[in-house]
């Protein structure tokens, strides 16, 4: 019998790339939404998928919400990709983003705990690499320590432990994948990478005359979404769960990135861009490097797409 996947989040990136892929694995696709009926019109329309999967509401920092989408999808599989997902919104709303993110994965972890006598439900949690804080002296992998510096790294950080914690006591088949940068056409535009690569677009159309950044030393380990939502399914088909770093191995800079979003359209960067100090933040990660020989080894799961071959990407058509 096809299984039954819950996606918490469908309507984000990473959540219409992984149903769009569940679909083509014959899963039945549940999505949750705040708002299922504009879910259904954004990214999953992209796709062309909308019509192939149910989705309905939830609301991650509401326990009965998250009870109820459990019961009434009653899935094989959880994907928990919902929640804030922006560092510097966190910033401006830090109760919002801990309720959304931390409180969502303790209600997921109970519904998913009550219903275990009856039926093993897989969890797959959304981690991030901003956990790691500025651990720019070492490569960091499953085994480096968490030393969260913004509201949204907290939060993360909190769902990693309440994740480990129930596998631990609780035998519950529950993971959490720490998730590197990854990027894609269906990015919004309050991530600086699709702003930039939009940014782009109307300089060369000559509907826009600038490129306003922050500070453009930071370097991050860039992957490609779809490619990531892969190693996402990969670590719900294990006999054993375990926690995974999900990243690519190669680190580029911002300048880096933004340089060859211009070179796509033959544009020289340095006559367009302009730094801000409004958009730079006091505590930002300055470089994040992943060692990925974990999932290698165990998954079999290795990037294709890495470096500025991301960013070349971003200017394909979906």
């Amino acid at each position: 019998m096809a299984k039954t996947a819950l996606i918490c989040g469908v309507g984000g990136q990473d959540g219409s790339y992984l149903a769009k892929l569940l679909l083509q694995k014959n899963y039945h696709v549940v999505g949750t939404s705040r708002n299922p009926d504009v879910a259904k019109t954004g990214n999953l329309s992209l796709l062309g998928i909308s019509g192939d999967l149910r989705c309905i509401p939830m609301e991650s920092s509401d326990e009965e919400s998250v009870r109820a989408a459990v019961n009434t999808s009653n899935p094989d599989e959880i994907y928990y990709l919902a929640g804030e997902s922006s560092v510097a919104k966190s910033f401006q709303q830090p109760v919002k983003t801990f309720e959304s993110i931390a409180m969502g994965a303790i209600y997921l972890l109970e519904a998913i705990k009550q219903k275990q006598a009856d039926k093993r439900i897989c969890l797959f949690n959304a981690g991030s690499s901003d956990y790691f804080g500025n651990a720019t002296e070492i490569i960091t992998d499953e085994s480096t320590p968490l030393n969260p510096v913004s509201p949204y790294a907290i939060a993360k950080g909190s769902a990693y432990w309440l994740v480990k914690q129930y596998r631990q006591s609780y035998g519950m088949y529950a993971c959490t994948g720490t998730l590197f940068n990854h990027e894609s056409p269906l990015r919004p535009t309050h991530f600086v990478t699709q702003k930039i690569v939009q940014g782009v677009k109307e300089i060369a159309a000559g509907r826009q005359e600038k490129l306003v950044l922050g500070r453009l030393d930071i370097a991050r380990d860039w992957g490609w979404a779809p490619e990531y939502v892969e190693a996402m399914w990969l670590m719900l088909q294990q006999d054993q769960p375990k926690d995974f770093v999900i990243a690519t191995g190669t680190t580029i800079s911002l300048m880096d990135f933004v340089k060859t979003a211009f070179d796509q359209l033959c544009l020289d960067w340095e006559s367009y861009v302009v730094q801000d100090p409004a958009f730079m933040r006091t505590a930002d990660l300055m470089v994040s490097r992943a060692n990925i020989s974990q999932i290698i080894s165990s998954l079999g799961w290795q990037p294709q797409v890495t470096g500025t071959k991301v960013v070349e990407k971003m200017f394909e058509p979906i």
